[in-house]
This record gives C-alpha cells, sequence and structure tokens, in this order.
C-alpha cells in the first residue's frame, strides 16, 4: 500500500492526474449490480495506490438515467442507486485523508424533465412564471404544428417536443433534459447555491457539462451553417455567469474544468481568462489520430491557445463518450468522430494496446494535468454490447446506426476468479461483461510487471517524484522521421517511435520508463515510447 499523498497548498490543479470514475460501472457495494459510492469507497486505496491526485465523479445525483445521469432530477440528491448523501460526504472525507480530491459534475444546460421545476411549468400552462425557466415558445405552421425553430441536436432527432396543451420545449439532447433558460435570474441563482452546496462538503472544484451550451439567442432564429455568433453555442453571457461562478469558487479554494467543444482556439481561450474557468478539456488531442505530424500539430495547437491566458492544458485520451483507447488505435482509422462510429468496425486490439501503452507515456510527459478514464490503466477495450442490452439514447436517437457510449461503460473488472470480475457480488451487472473480462482483472494485473496497471503506476509514481513532470516549458527536439521526440526541465526527455522502424535512442541518456521493451540492439521499437533522463553534470 502506498503511502498517503501529501496535501498540497498550491495550484495542485495545474498538473494533477485526475481519475474519472462513472459511479454506475465502477464497483458495486451492495450487489444490486449497479455501481455505488460504497463500491468506490472500498477501493480509494486502489486509487491512492494508483497515484492519481483526484477523482472526477461523472453525475451521481437523483436522476431517470435516461442518459447516463446528466438528466439530473435533484442536485443536492444522490440517487439510491449509489448512495446517500451521507455516503457522498464519507466518501470526500476519506478520499481527502488520502490526499485524493474531489471534483463532481454540475449539468447546467439542462435538467431531467422529472425535475421539479420542470413538472411545475408542464402543469403552469402558458405564460406562467414557471415556464420561464426553461424555453417554451408557440409553434410554428397554421396551427402550431411545426417546432419553433430548426435547431439541430447535439444527439439525433429533433430539438423540440410539443405539450398537450400546444407549445414546444427546446431540448438540445433528449426530450427529457429540457434546456433551461439562463437569462432568468433564478437559474442563476439555483446553480449558485448548488455550488456552493457541493464545497460545502469539500468538493475540491467542479467539471461542467456542456459549458459552451448554456446561454441562447433569446430570439431563438432559425440555425444557419457556420452562423457567427452561433443562436446556442459560445453566446457572450457565457462568460458572465462563469466569472460570477469563478467568484464563489475562489471564496472556497476550487476549480473548475469546463467542458468546451470550440474549433476557434482564441474564442475557446476566453474560458481560460485568470477570472472564469481554472483550465477545459482538450479534444483535439482526445479526437486526435495516431499519426506523428497530426500529434504535435495537437500538441502545439493545444500549448499556444492556452499561453495567452496562462492557462495550463488538459491531456485525455478517453472518457465515457469516447472509444476505448486500445480499440480505437488498433483500428485503420485511430481518430475519434461521434458521426463515424458504426457497428463492426474490425480492430487488432495487440496493435492497439501497443500504442495505448505508448501514448500514456506520451500523454503523462506533456505540461499540464492529465485525466484518466476509468479502466485506461487496465488496457480494456471498447466491449460489444447486444443490442437487447443497449442502453444509451445515442443508439436509439440515430436510428440505430450509432452503437452508442454503453460499450467503454461496462463495470470494471476487479477480481479474476470472483463472479463477474469482483464488480459485485453474483449479481449480473447493468451491462453485460465480455467473456474476456477476467484477463484484464485489477488483481491480476497488480502482479505482473509487464501490465498496463504497472505501466500506468509506475508512470505516475515518477510523475509525482521525478523532476521535470507537470505544469512548465516543452521544447521540440530534432528526430527522424515518424518520432515524436521533447525535453521538458532538469533533463527530462521523451521519445515517441511512431515510424515504421526501430529508432537509436539519444547517447548518454539513462532510461526512467519504456511503454514496452526496447530491441535487441538497445533501439526503441515502433508504437513504443520512452522517458529518458540526462546524466547530471559532473561536479567541477
Amino acid at each position: 500500500m502506498a503511502a498517503p499523498i501529501p496535501h498540497r497548498t498550491d495550484d495542485w490543479w495545474r498538473d494533477a492526474v485526475i481519475y474519472q470514475v462513472y459511479p454506475r460501472s465502477f464497483a458495486d457495494a451492495d450487489g444490486d449490480g449497479t455501481g455505488d459510492l460504497a463500491g468506490v469507497r472500498a477501493r480509494l486505496p486502489y486509487l491512492a495506490e494508483l497515484g492519481v491526485d483526484a477523482i472526477w465523479f461523472t453525475p451521481w445525483y437523483l436522476s431517470p438515467l435516461v442518459d447516463g445521469g446528466y438528466d439530473v432530477a435533484d442536485y443536492r440528491t444522490i440517487d439510491p442507486a449509489f448512495g446517500t448523501l451521507a455516503d457522498a460526504e464519507k466518501l470526500i472525507a476519506e478520499a481527502r485523508d488520502l490526499g485524493i480530491r474531489t471534483i463532481v459534475d454540475i449539468v447546467p444546460n439542462h435538467v431531467s424533465d422529472q425535475h421539479a421545476w420542470f413538472q411545475s411549468a408542464l402543469a403552469a400552462g402558458p405564460g406562467s412564471p414557471e415556464r420561464g425557466l426553461f424555453h417554451f415558445r408557440p409553434g410554428r405552421g397554421e396551427n402550431g404544428e411545426l417546432p419553433p425553430n430548426d435547431w439541430p441536436s447535439q444527439f439525433s432527432g429533433p430539438t423540440w417536443t410539443r405539450v398537450p396543451d400546444g407549445e414546444w420545449y427546446l431540448h438540445l439532447f433528449t426530450p427529457e433534459q429540457p434546456d433551461l433558460n439562463w437569462a432568468h435570474p433564478a437559474v442563476r441563482r439555483e446553480h449558485e447555491d448548488v455550488l456552493r452546496f457541493w464545497f460545502e462538503r469539500g468538493v475540491a472544484g467542479v467539471r461542467i457539462d456542456s459549458a459552451a451550451l448554456l446561454a441562447k439567442d433569446p430570439a431563438l432564429p432559425d440555425f444557419e451553417e457556420g452562423a457567427d455568433p452561433n443562436p446556442f453555442i459560445d453566446q457572450d453571457e457565457l462568460h458572465d455567469i462563469y466569472r460570477s461562478w469563478r467568484s464563489i469558487a475562489d471564496t472556497y479554494g476550487a476549480v473548475f474544468v469546463g467542458e468546451v467543444w470550440l474549433p476557434d482556439a482564441e474564442r475557446f481561450a476566453r474560458y481560460l481568462r485568470p477570472d472564469e474557468l481554472h483550465t477545459a478539456f482538450n479534444f483535439s488531442f482526445m479526437t486526435c489520430p495516431w499519426d506523428p505530424d497530426r500529434l504535435r500539430r495537437a500538441v502545439d495547437d493545444t500549448l499556444a491557445e492556452h499561453a495567452p491566458v496562462g492557462a495550463p492544458a488538459t491531456w485525455v485520451l478517453c472518457n465515457h463518450d469516447v472509444t476505448r483507447t486500445v480499440t480505437r488505435y488498433g483500428r485503420r482509422d485511430t481518430g475519434f468522430d461521434f458521426a463515424a462510429k458504426t457497428f463492426g468496425t474490425p480492430t487488432d486490439l495487440t496493435l492497439g494496446t501497443r500504442r495505448a501503452r505508448a501514448a500514456a507515456l506520451l500523454t503523462l510527459a506533456l505540461p499540464g494535468s492529465v485525466y484518466l478514464y476509468q479502466g485506461e490503466e487496465l488496457g480494456l477495450p471498447e466491449a460489444d454490447i447486444p443490442l437487447d442490452r443497449i442502453q444509451d439514447p445515442m443508439h436509439f436517437r440515430s436510428g440505430g446506426i450509432d452503437p452508442g457510449r454503453d460499450g467503454c461503460r461496462v463495470p470494471m473488472p476487479w477480481i479474476a476468479d470472483a463472479p463477474y470480475c469482483g464488480f459485485g457480488s453474483e449479481t449480473e451487472p447493468w451491462l453485460p461483461q465480455p467473456e474476456d473480462w477476467a484477463s484484464y482483472a485489477a488483481d491480476r494485473q497488480a502482479t505482473d510487471p509487464t501490465s498496463m496497471y504497472a505501466l500506468y503506476r509506475e508512470a505516475l509514481r515518477l510523475r509525482r517524484t521525478a523532476p521535470g513532470f507537470g505544469d512548465g516549458p516543452l521544447t521540440w527536439l530534432p528526430a527522424p522521421a515518424g518520432v515524436l521526440a521533447f525535453e521538458r526541465s532538469d533533463g527530462l526527455k521523451c521519445l515517441v517511435n511512431l515510424s515504421g522502424t526501430a529508432v537509436e535512442l539519444p547517447a548518454h541518456s539513462t532510461v526512467l520508463l519504456g511503454s514496452g521493451p526496447l530491441d535487441e540492439q538497445g533501439r526503441l521499437p515502433q508504437d513504443t515510447a520512452v522517458w529518458l533522463r540526462d546524466p547530471a553534470p559532473a561536479q567541477a
């Protein structure tokens, strides 16, 4: 068991390794087939041993779970499937005792259609103050039979639903997720109170879901591809909202990370100004294919975006919405695009695993913070979910074309020889585990020095204890075609070989860690990464 991590009082978030927990699939303590907070508490020693700085929890609030918990019915209540508010408070405290901070997920763009506000709006009728909290509008057409505008969905399908009294309400996601009206002061007050509620309970940070979507053009005009400004993305009013949030977070010493999908680097950076969000997710790197030129450009662009505002970059390979890394990197197209997801895409898991190991060292050597999705440290592949077990609304709203996101959300394998790999008791998990899931079990990998888990554990140990890692400068080094080579401080170097042949290592360097063994001539093989250290200068 690793020693507790010392509590840091500096800007820990600038170079933290943050572990993403999808509570429904992490660990099941009560044996009902669904992960819960007690299960996470029981696995905190595992996370401390792994060496993470914080845990980001996807929504654990009361929810009908139409969209995996991102349809929130009550922000101040833990869903009974996961436990109670007291369980959350114990988890936050016990993690903190191990030096692990807690980040919760806030979903401000929309609520569940079961939320008390929306139920009151439905009952109150057209023109009521209750409906003013949402975007209710009369329809177009002779009898109001057409939606108020033609905005596209963030999933598939329509963005407006008609209620029995004839009005329509806006939902950029599913009909069960009505969008809030952020021009209404009560919506702003409520979310500010929710932030205080969780900060008072010891939460160290908040991840903001769909952070660029909250504010809408009040005229709700029709959508024009390429329109500037977009009527429902990146509205200028958002920055006043986040400045208000930042003043609250600063009172508690808490931090924000925003889910901000924007192609414009300058507009993206606005969210990271010193009085707004601390960090934002880096999607250009996460979706980048395994290609040396594209990866280098993604790194350069990311650092350039963040430099003007002095914010640290974030790096992530996978999350609860994205195809697992070992699967994606084993395909012909190694990038990620929601629109390109289909059933039956072939993958070479041996190749994908080798590349994923190299990508882990690349990511952890870059300046800034890193997000690690649960199971990535075990090298879990994307699972094929039987059609009759798929639950993700992305699948159904695509007309069955998109396989959905359930394949990266399959419950974790903990114990190879236990029923359902030790996820819970003998109750089948809410999503089925593949037949070979035991081969990825944490208990087997913990004793295998060549495992993906062992690689991550050692990489995180070095990142924490060795000089040169974390926030700070990066300098590209001369390298053969197809090789990424850069230097950090204190003589730390990272080389990643994406070429077709083995390459020589720099002379007089010491190998700290490799994603795989060197070849017989001491060269770096294809799809392999290595951390190196220059020898200390001789003393005069």
